[in-house]
């Protein structure tokens, strides 16, 4: 079941906050991995490139949780837990709005002169906890 985010989750994913996003290893473990975020209507959007231990562990169990929690009160947080499709439509875009919103260049240059296939990762909540 969709949860929708509130306005005060809303305005803190349209900041450039770090989030940690965990997905679920194949022995069951969890796996962390600080990620730029971003929000689509009531969907955490995310970047990653095909291949990735976050990528290859969503292609088996698309259950995550990503966590926020602003630098400027880092005793609130956001948590969303939820489900995450995948598709490389608008990869290269959506780090590239990243760049603009994290780091302020017009162009994000992480991966270039490489083979990487970036792929936005969609995250529909289904739990949304905030604490403030």
């Amino acid at each position: 079941m969709t949860v929708p985010l509130s306005d005060a989750a809303k305005a803190l994913l349209d900041e450039p906050e770090f989030a940690c996003m965990a997905t679920i290893e194949p022995d069951g473990q969890p796996q962390l991995s600080v990620v730029w975020i971003g929000r689509e209507g009531d969907e955490v959007v995310v970047s990653t490139i095909k291949g990735r231990r976050k990528f290859t562990n969503m292609l088996r169990d698309p259950r995550v949780t990503v966590l926020i929690f602003p630098k400027d009160r880092p005793y609130s947080y956001l948590e969303i837990r939820g489900t995450a499709t995948m598709t490389e439509d608008g990869g290269p875009e959506l780090i590239d709005r990243f760049a603009r919103e994290y780091r302020g260049t017009e162009r994000y240059t992480g991966d270039d002169g490489t083979d990487h296939v970036r792929v936005v990762v969609r995250i529909t909540p289904t739990r949304v906890v905030t604490r403030d």
